[in-house]
């Protein structure tokens, strides 16, 4: 009987083992399959492949030849916005000013001198609300209303858009492709808002263009006009022309590359 009890027991010890190996093998399997595909997915050519497929709004453009853009964000004060116009003026310089619509209905009359003086009024959404939280219909119906706003004073409907704050994802940006308008970033950024001095600004800004640029300023900033000046008359003395950012878009086919530079399809 011992003899018996003490197999019986054995057996029932190997099958334990049997059962607790088939067990690991499993999962064992399991584990190695998992890393398997985060090798593969985190491979370099996958995640190069991911980032491609990422929607990007336009950074900056591909050109061949020394051109680029200023651009200005008009969503708060109107403190400066005469003064810009006429530095821009004297240097016979055309620019792109993107205006909230809350900014059109309270300086209707300035939006109407921008356009008159031969700037671009694009939209710069309808009340400066963080579009990456709103849902599509409601990125849609916000752009409409400020370019309502635009082209009621103005006669033209604006075809770009700069996302407030800067912020943007996926479903903004395809939201924004919708409807025929194209989304535009910056590549050069002033920090004028922080109240640098115009040194500074321009310390910051005139290094840092290069072909293709889309530099970022804003209406309101304290030293912006002070700046402005010396900036342009830096970029015209290094060879470069100073257009919209309309015109310095490329029309056609093209894409736009991970670093958000607009290119020709060749």
């Amino acid at each position: 009987m011992k003899f018996f009890t003490k197999t019986k027991e054995k057996k029932k010890f190997h099958g334990g083992v049997l059962v607790l190996k088939k067990r690991w093998l499993a999962a064992g399997a399991g584990l190695a399959a998992a890393v398997a595909v985060f090798c593969a997915v985190c491979s370099p050519r996958m995640v190069g492949a991911a980032a491609t497929t990422r929607r990007l709004p336009i950074y900056c453009v591909e050109r061949d030849e020394k051109v680029c853009s200023l651009t200005f964000d008009a969503a708060w004060g109107n403190e400066d916005t005469q003064q810009l116009i006429d530095i821009l003026a004297k240097y016979k310089v055309s620019a792109t000013f993107f205006v909230v619509g809350d900014w059109v209905e309270k300086y209707p009359e300035s939006v109407k001198a921008l356009s008159d003086a031969g700037h671009e009024v694009m939209n710069h959404s309808n009340d400066h609300a963080h579009f990456s939280q709103l849902s599509a219909e409601d990125i849609v119906a916000n752009i409409n209303a400020c370019s309502d706003k635009i082209e009621a004073v103005t006669g033209k409907r604006p075809t770009l858009f700069r996302a407030p704050y800067g912020e943007y994802d996926d479903k903004v940006i395809a939201a924004v492709d919708g409807m025929g308008v194209r989304t535009i970033q910056w590549d050069v950024d002033s920090l004028d808002w922080k109240d640098l001095s115009a040194t500074e600004i321009q310390q910051r800004v005139l290094p840092k263009v290069g072909k293709g640029s889309i530099v970022l300023f804003h209406n309101a900033a304290k030293h912006t006009p002070e700046a402005l000046p010396g900036i342009i008359e830096g970029l015209i003395a290094n060879g470069y022309s100073i257009v919209p950012v309309s015109e310095l878009l490329l029309t056609g086919e093209y894409t736009i590359n991970h670093e958000g530079r607009q290119c020709a399809v060749r």
